[in-house]
């Protein structure tokens, strides 16, 4: 029997092969908290009948269902690949780093139409007893990363799915040794594609990658249940960088609304010479939206600077992932 309190929870994941079929949970994430939840459309007969007060129960009908609700976790050195391609959209295949136990996955941002996932949670009665909630069709629709002094690199997942089904069996959570991405190993650059110069001063950093999509794709014949949503609008990505005011590098890019590569990476421990896991995300063209460096009293200025991901015209937004995982 499990804890009966949210230590006996789990979260599985696992790629589908077909839109909101089930498939049993293989990969399991050390999750922080999670809000994913079935959400229903009813609505009440209310026929005038002589002398009845209330509406009757046997009335009332279920129209549709679908599943909205997020994921927060620690990007960790292995796991994250499923979740990164049903973000980014690309199929990656992890490439193998000459003849090393390094593999590196390269998500470059394209339509995310067909890459959907089922997720399966456990949910702990007080008893111990752990009831099973199976979500199915569930497409990434948002992630924000971010980090700051001291902290771990973490991660919000926006999800949307198609139903949840509390009749499958509940998958047997194993749990690989994993390690977080943490603020040690962070770093920030700035420049010219591909020759960027790390950037002094950084205190904290947050990126969020946005795929709006019609979720609302309910026919006749679906038996109250949506089709995959598709993508109705250009992906967004925004973020901010809190930094003390060391240099005007940033500074310098918003008032001229020049644009500059950004590089925001984590390198860690060594997995063979020449090759250390790795996360990284590299945006080829931000612009600065506002970086006022404002004096408000004693302490150093420490500005916060927002900006806004564009396509520099040839390369895509990535996020590149190095690690000992020979699969997504």
């Amino acid at each position: 029997m499990a804890i009966g309190s949210g230590l006996g929870g789990q979260l599985g994941i696992v790629g589908e092969s077909t839109y909101g079929t089930f498939v049993a949970p293989t990969r399991f994430l050390e999750f922080t908290k999670e809000s994913l939840v079935l959400k229903k459309t009813t609505a009440q007969s209310a026929g005038v009948a002589a002398g009845r007060l209330m509406a009757l129960s046997d009335r009332r009908v279920l129209t549709q269902k679908e599943v909205t609700g997020s994921i927060d976790l620690e990007v960790t050195n292995t796991g994250m690949g499923l979740l990164l391609q049903a973000l980014m959209g690309t199929t990656v295949t992890p490439a193998q780093q000459e003849s090393t136990d390094a593999y590196l996955q390269v998500h470059n941002l394209a339509d995310s139409f067909g890459k959907f996932l089922t997720i399966q949670k456990g949910v702990p009665l007080t008893t111990g007893v752990v009831t099973d909630k199976s979500f199915v069709g569930c497409k990434v629709t948002s992630a924000e990363f971010s980090c700051e002094v001291g902290g771990m690199l973490m991660s919000t997942w926006e999800i949307d799915g198609k139903d949840c089904s509390e009749s499958q069996t509940l998958a047997t959570a194993s749990y690989p040794a994993r390690s977080p991405f943490h603020f040690g190993q962070m770093a920030i650059k700035s420049g010219t594609f591909e020759s960027e110069v790390a950037l002094d001063g950084i205190r904290k950093v947050s990126v969020k990658i946005e795929r709006p999509m019609t979720t609302d794709r309910f026919y006749a014949g679906q038996s109250g249940l949506k089709k995959e949503p598709i993508a109705n609008d250009l992906v967004k990505v925004t973020g901010s960088i809190e930094m003390d005011y060391v240099a005007t590098i940033l500074d310098d890019l918003h008032t001229s609304d020049g644009a500059t590569s950004l590089v925001w990476e984590f390198v860690g421990p060594q997995i063979e010479t020449t090759y250390n896991e790795t996360f990284r995300i590299v945006l080829p063209a931000i612009k600065v939206d506002d970086a006022p460096p404002t004096i408000e009293g004693f302490d150093v200025i420490k500005p916060t600077i927002n900006f806004t991901g564009l396509y520099d015209g040839t390369n895509p937004v990535s996020i590149e992932y190095l690690s000992t995982d020979t699969a997504v």
